[in-house]
């Protein structure tokens, strides 16, 4: 860091397990990837290519390369995934994972129904190729999960092989674990986190509020994804306490002035 400030909460230093940041790539140009690896890649742990973007965007692999160049690992949305197996070609989709280098993969049911000893399938047959990210949770604001249902199928799937379970709330922040307002069902959360490791689950938190919730909630090193390009720095200040939001939260209270 730049300065010497004392109580500032500890992160785990890269290549970090847990207290990861996942960022959504929405469709940053190449000169635009290299310009925010400058200066964000220290607090960058795993690069989401959103939704379908990867299959439309130019100059596809040179971008992969720049975040490579810095060593972060990129994968392509969930939503590509289920794209690829409705139109059942999942080998296709092995197959340009291959081919572009990646070999982090998201398995997801958001937009289309699969039933979860299948989904589980999927999992454990894509642990062969690399790391495994799983999404739990629709994005259809209507199908609301209860949480034991949560909790089980987020302990199946890391049973299966997945690395992470990721809390679906879609781009917005508006479903799965928060409310169509953005509020986080706090209930839901605290009880999975009742069964489900901590360091296991990446927390959707696109909305300043969202990631507020979780760091007061579980610490600086709480695993949080789809933030923005333009609110990691922003984020990593609120998980270091040099924020508003954070301020008080690491200070000791009787040695702070």
């Amino acid at each position: 860091m730049n300065f010497n400030l004392s109580q500032i909460p500890e992160r785990i230093r890269k290549p970090r397990k847990s207290g990861i940041t996942m960022i959504m790539d929405k469709g940053l140009s190449q000169q635009e990837v290299r310009n925010f690896m400058s200066i964000a890649h220290p607090h960058v742990d795993i690069v989401k290519l959103g939704f379908g973007t990867s299959y439309v965007t130019p100059n596809l692999r040179e971008k992969i390369e720049v975040y490579r160049e810095y060593d972060i690992p990129v994968y392509f949305g969930g939503t590509l995934f289920e794209a690829f197996l409705i139109r059942n070609q999942f080998q296709d989709y092995i197959d340009i994972c291959k081919d572009y280098g990646i070999n982090h993969m998201e398995v997801s049911d958001g937009s289309i129904t699969i039933p979860h000893a299948e989904k589980c399938g999927y999992i454990e047959k894509l642990t062969k190729y690399g790391i495994v990210l799983s999404e739990v949770g629709s994005k259809d604001a209507a199908h609301i999960i209860p949480p034991y249902k949560w909790i089980e199928l987020m302990k199946a799937e890391l049973e299966a092989g997945s690395t992470y379970v990721i809390a679906e709330a879609r781009e917005a922040g508006n479903v799965g674990i928060y409310r169509g307002s953005g509020e986080v069902r706090e209930g839901l959360v605290q009880e999975i986190l009742t069964q489900i490791p901590e360091e296991k689950i990446i927390w959707e938190a696109p909305q300043k509020a969202q990631q507020l919730y979780f760091i007061e909630l579980i610490g600086c090193n709480v695993n949080l994804g789809n933030i923005a390009p333009t609110e990691i720095l922003p984020l990593e200040t609120m998980r270091v306490g040099l924020r508003g939001d954070t301020f008080h939260l690491f200070l000791d209270k009787e040695n702070a002035s």
